[in-house]
């Protein structure tokens, strides 16, 4: 298993108005396409206007086919719009995490 970890970094501000549209337009494709969310936070402490989410896969070719399946979903575009349109993201980093042999692995 892999998790992936997305980290955006927002205007300042930004994270409620992320959320709201992500709620609304993002976050039910999303599920039920990547499937297992890990996690999904917005830091109180340290460095601010940002969110982060974790998704597990079973490895990179599941990543690749459900992100893959996900670009094309309409809804998603309609998501990706949304968040064009409001001009909140900064800055993207990904990060692709392999757990350790002792780590518990998310159900």
């Amino acid at each position: 298993m892999i998790v992936e970890k997305r980290t955006y970094t927002l205007r300042p501000g930004g994270v409620p108005q992320y959320m709201a549209i992500y709620e609304e337009f993002g976050v039910a494709t999303q599920k039920k396409i990547l499937g297992k969310m890990v996690g999904w936070y917005y830091p109180e402490i340290g460095e601010l206007n940002q969110i982060i989410h974790m998704w597990g896969y079973k490895d990179l070719a599941d990543r690749a086919k459900r992100r893959e399946r996900l670009g094309k979903a309409k809804a998603w575009q309609t998501y990706l719009s949304k968040i064009r349109e409001a001009q909140l993201i900064v800055k993207q980093e990904n990060q692709i995490l392999i757990p350790a042999p002792w780590s518990p692995k998310p159900r």
